[in-house]
């Protein structure tokens, strides 16, 4: 009796956990073939998508599982540990490289990573006279204008925005104030503005790819810190908190 006891307990326990954590989705690069995709892996074709599509895609209401991640590329800032100008100030260029890689579906090595930085670095002091501490509005014009791609800043965004887009297949870039994030493996106390790009989430955590650090790759984040670090470059670095809201979306 007591045996059985047990073990309708036990088996009631994995049901309530198993209904408690939805199968995770992966999204892989929208350019690679959807061809053994299954179940728990969903393919989305941005490239082949047209802008109408896209946007409808916005609009239409999704299912936000309980947890995503979608797996992509990723670099430092620093490609190869020199963390001499510019890469010290290259959070931006290099969040837009790898999700600009990530929907191209082109592989990333150190050596492409820093000759890209190093072309948008090029770029921006051509058209903005300098290439620290861009806005997300700055970060959208890079992504149009010089990578050739779509992109979208909504402001304002709210945690369940930032899980529709993830939810989507859409890796989300943020502007932070760094100094709030926490992050071990950040010099002192860190920046005072930073740009990371987050990938996907769990119950508590948000995943990214923190170009700020060689061990950014999947780093995690609690949803309520990462989110309350959210601020938009304001031009003066100590009053970064009172940045708006604001996340990035390529496509």
């Amino acid at each position: 009796m007591r045996s059985r006891f047990f073990l309708s307990i036990g088996m009631l326990s994995v049901l309530l956990f198993a209904c408690e954590r939805p199968p995770e989705v992966v999204f892989e690069s929208p350019s690679r073939s959807s061809s053994s995709a299954s179940s728990q892996r969903l393919e989305v074709n941005a490239e082949a998508s047209s802008n109408a599509s896209f946007i409808q895609q916005q609009m239409d209401p999704v299912t936000i599982p309980g947890s995503v991640l979608i797996k992509m590329v990723f670099a430092p800032q620093a490609p190869h540990a020199n963390w001499d100008e510019p890469y010290q100030e290259a959070c931006e260029e290099a969040s837009l490289i790898i999700v600009h890689h990530y929907l191209t579906g082109a592989p990333l090595s150190r050596e492409d990573a820093d000759r890209e930085i190093l072309a948008m670095v090029a770029w921006e002091n051509e058209h903005f006279g300098g290439y620290e501490d861009t806005t997300a509005a700055q970060v959208k014009q890079i992504a149009e204008e010089h990578l050739g791609r779509s992109a979208e800043v909504t402001y304002d965004p709210t945690i369940e925005d930032i899980k529709q887009q993830l939810a989507r297949g859409n890796p989300v870039i943020v502007p932070a104030a760094g100094r709030d994030l926490g992050n071990p493996y950040f010099s002192g106390e860190g920046p005072w503005y930073h740009m990371l790009v987050i990938v996907g989430y769990d119950e508590d955590e948000f995943v990214t790819h923190d170009v700020g650090t060689r061990r950014g790759e999947n780093y995690r984040y609690g949803q309520q810190v990462l989110y309350d670090a959210i601020h938009d470059w304001t031009g003066v670095k100590e009053e970064i908190r009172s940045g708006r809201k604001a996340m990035i979306v390529l496509r």
